[in-house]
């Protein structure tokens, strides 16, 4: 089976409702730039950067050179990136929901989501 940048973006896509939360990560980048979501700037940052490394024709492992080192190093950024923006999203729209039903103003430091 061949592996190529397009299967690895689609299987990043499929990861537990990550396409759903493609416009609240816009949102949350958005606020974050305003200066309304405080939060880290290297939570928002470096998941950002790791999307944009896998999209990139440029990587310290070609494909091409190295097939299967080049896909894993993808691989391997992706499986990071993925769940990280995940988990920054998640506070966010707790965040969110805080300043939309609250009188106070938020107080969310840090979130964990539990199943």
């Amino acid at each position: 089976m061949k592996y190529s940048k397009l299967s690895l973006a689609k299987q990043a896509i499929s990861h537990k409702g990550f396409v759903k939360k493609i416009p609240d990560i816009f949102r949350m980048v958005k606020m974050w730039k305003s200066g309304s979501y405080i939060t880290n700037s290297i939570d928002i940052i470096l998941p950002l950067l790791g999307l944009i490394y896998v999209i990139s024709p440029i990587d310290l492992l070609p494909d091409f050179a190295l097939p299967i080192l080049g896909v894993l190093d993808d691989f391997a950024v992706l499986s990071i990136t993925i769940p990280k923006l995940i988990k920054e999203v998640d506070k966010f729209l707790l965040w969110e929901a805080e300043v939309k039903y609250s009188d106070e103003p938020p107080k969310i430091i840090d979130a964990k989501i539990v199943k």
